[in-house]
């Protein structure tokens, strides 16, 4: 009797284990940029949606930023949360999943400074703040000064301490940031530096993933879902920091 109870508490061990497993077998780790962005936010809530209609679950990992991609590129991760159109030259084991998720606009932040702004070389007289890791600006900013920081409220920082005369962030989470801070000073210069969608990558081992995954955001695009998130009380609560 006390061996047949064994029997059957070893075997409802097993059985809860092996769930377990199958549980987390349909959940995705992805990885993103360590901040508190709306933007991220959007993202994060548009693929919990989709991945969801598609039987799995969604593991955000915040880690810095080129971390965060060389992760996904590797398969340590399951994908990129979001990124711009195109990195999959330089991350070759990444896969674009198509479908926009939201629009970034690279903007300037200053704290008095002023200058015309005409295009990316109208930088290169000042030091520049950003958050390490974002390709975007790496990129057009090759040969300036550089800041770089882990975080955007660092970047921030950065600046109101003077250690950088500027901050190139996108609109959205550069606000944010501030609003947090309780930071009033900070302006934008216009126009923007330049405004593109992103896009969220899966690694090649997802493959499988890919069309079904296209599918589904597409009909999310179609039906008002995606801007119905993009535009959400909770967002707007969240970007007013209420």
């Amino acid at each position: 009797m006390r061996r047949r109870a064994l029997l059957q508490l070893i075997s409802l061990s097993e059985f809860v284990h092996f769930n377990a497993l199958a549980q987390d077998d349909r959940t995705l780790h992805i990885s993103t940029l360590i901040c508190a962005d709306p933007a991220t936010y959007v993202a994060e809530k548009i693929l919990e949606t989709a991945y969801r209609s598609l039987g799995w679950n969604l593991k955000v990992h915040y880690l810095p930023g080129e971390r965060s991609l060389r992760s996904a590129n590797n398969g340590e991760m399951d994908g990129e949360l979001y990124r711009k159109f195109g990195m999959e030259n330089d991350y070759p084991n990444l896969l674009v999943v198509l479908v926009p998720l939201l629009t970034y606009e690279i903007v300037i932040f200053t704290n008095g400074i002023r200058f015309i702004v005409n295009g990316w070389d109208s930088l290169r007289p000042y030091t520049i703040g950003y958050v390490r890791g974002i390709k975007i600006i790496e990129q057009n900013a090759v040969g300036m000064k550089l800041e770089p920081a882990p975080k955007i409220r660092q970047a921030f920082q950065k600046m109101l301490l003077g250690r950088s005369d500027i901050v190139v962030a996108n609109r959205v989470s550069g606000l944010a940031a501030l609003r947090e801070m309780n930071q009033t000073n900070a302006t934008i210069l216009m126009p923007p530096l330049t405004t593109f969608s992103v896009f969220h990558y899966l690694n090649k081992k997802h493959r499988t993933l890919v069309p079904g995954l296209t599918t589904v955001l597409q009909k999310m695009y179609k039906d008002k879902t995606i801007e119905s998130i993009q535009n959400s009380e909770v967002l707007a609560k969240r970007n007013t920091g209420e």
